[in-house]
């Protein structure tokens, strides 16, 4: 892993994790006093992390090798199958159709979060993470990397959330 994505990951691991709490947690706080990080499960977290080593990785349209580069798809395959063993199908739209449908205010870290941005459903797919924040490839000449869905050009075009993994 090269030193900037290292560097982007672990800057973004610790923001989740305010609170220093990416350990056990003796005593239960109150879901408002968690951080990010401790709302997490386990598999939500493998999911983030993996995806989170993946930051700076150049787009690469069809691509499934982070060598090489990755599609939107192509990352969310390779996350998914690396850091949970699930071996989702190739395409977003196919994505799509995997899991169970979840409605925008009940998103929770690790669902996938689908937009149109090829004037055709479910052309684009990312990883939420939390706080309206995702992780994706978006496009030819960009790299792997975190959007706020609170911006207007994702509100526009989100087309869904499915939920893959049971937390």
């Amino acid at each position: 892993m090269s030193v900037k994505r290292l560097f982007t990951a672990a800057l973004f691991a610790i923001s989740l994790a305010t609170t220093g709490a990416a350990g056990a947690v003796e005593q239960q706080k109150p879901l408002e006093e968690q951080s990010l990080f401790e709302r997490y499960t386990s598999s939500a977290q493998d999911l983030i992390l993996k995806g989170l080593e993946l930051v700076g990785i150049n787009y690469r349209h069809g691509g499934t090798n982070p060598d090489t580069g990755l599609d939107c798809s192509g990352f969310v395959q390779l996350v998914y199958r690396e850091a949970a063993g699930l071996i989702l199908p190739r395409t977003a739209r196919e994505q799509s159709q995997v899991g169970a449908v979840v409605d925008k205010n009940e998103l929770k870290p690790g669902d996938l979060v689908f937009f149109n941005t090829m004037r055709h459903a479910f052309s684009h797919v990312g990883i939420y993470l939390g706080d309206n924040r995702f992780l994706h490839a978006p496009r030819t000449g960009a790299e792997v990397r975190v959007e706020d869905m609170r911006q207007s050009y994702w509100v526009k075009r989100f087309d869904g959330g499915r939920r893959v993994v049971e937390r």
